[in-house]
């Protein structure tokens, strides 16, 4: 089939919070990576599927990079960067009006990192400026001239991942930059993860949209059991791992009151997505440096940083 069909990889990255996964979840057309208002949500590289045409788009959605200080965040810093090393294309995500107000804040100098590293790569790239639908577009210019000045982007997109404003067009050129090849996945698969991860990131999800002000970065949610039912529905047993008893108790909420929403948000989501019913348990527990043990990183599909 090769010359009939196209498929290839893209990979998305950016400074946090550029939107990146709400980009990638706007390409496919279906919900495969979470999106929460935290900076740093997403911690691994996950592949979403586009379909335009006969062009599989394999969108390798990177957590955000940035100035690493912990051994987590190095982990998701090689996690993007290793995301990117291999595709065939790479879009990079700006927060257009987060940078445009503070062009000297945290996120425009980790784009400019970005670009810098890219820099001498000759890797094709487009810029993609996002959520432009706040910022006037006489503004946006000015961000796209120097931001070009850093590298030789083949495109310039002025997008809203949120309204998919934009969208079409940069999904085109995705598939225009993707060599001749049979496709990877079928075409109604929407992502490649495990579903025992999907799972957790969905939970995860959750937690911070319930608890974003109030629980601290350092949280987790791994699958401990996936249970097939003979009538065709799961059993989901999860842990969230936090680091302190205080931490326990704001999860936990007024008499189990705030775990049981977001267990509940988390289900309806997990079966829309899977297709049947889904018995989702959650349990709490505490773990002290968690971030620092080995086996969370397997089951988050990171590396364990030795250093």
């Amino acid at each position: 089939m090769s010359g009939e069909t196209k498929c290839g990889f893209v990979a998305v990255i950016g400074a946090p919070n550029a939107g990146k996964s709400t980009l990638v979840n706007a390409l496919v057309g279906s919900k495969v990576a979470i999106v929460t208002p935290k900076v740093q949500t997403t911690r691994m590289a996950l592949r979403g599927v586009a379909i335009c045409g006969d062009t599989e788009i394999v969108l390798v959605d990177t957590p955000g990079i940035f100035r690493p200080r912990r051994r987590l965040d190095r982990a998701m810093v090689k996690a993007a960067w290793a995301g990117a090393h291999d595709a065939d294309a790479i879009l990079v995500v700006v927060d257009a009006p987060g940078e445009a107000a503070s062009p000297d804040g945290p996120a425009a100098r980790d784009t400019r990192s970005i670009l810098e590293r890219l820099s001498g790569s000759n890797r094709k790239a487009a810029l993609v400026l996002n959520k432009v639908d706040s910022m006037s577009r006489r503004a946006l210019l000015p961000l796209a001239e120097n931001l070009g000045k850093l590298y030789a982007f083949e495109r310039v997109f002025m997008i809203s991942a949120l309204t998919g404003d934009g969208v079409s067009d940069l999904k085109l050129w995705c598939a225009e930059q993707m060599p001749d090849g049979p496709w990877l996945y079928p075409g109604d698969q929407a992502a490649d993860i495990p579903s025992r991860l999907l799972a957790a990131e969905i939970t995860r999800e959750k937690l911070y949209l319930r608890l974003h002000d109030e629980l601290p970065y350092a949280a987790t949610v791994e699958t401990e059991s996936w249970t097939e039912k003979k009538d065709g529905s799961v059993r989901v047993e999860q842990t969230i791992y936090v680091e302190r008893d205080g931490q326990k108790a704001i999860v936990l909420g007024k008499g189990g009151r705030t775990v049981k929403a977001i267990g509940e948000a988390a289900r309806r989501d997990l079966e829309e997505m899977f297709g049947r019913r889904v018995h989702l348990f959650l349990f709490v527990k505490v773990r002290e440096n968690w971030a620092e043990q080995r086996e969370h990183y397997h089951a988050m599909g990171l590396e364990f940083p030795e250093e």
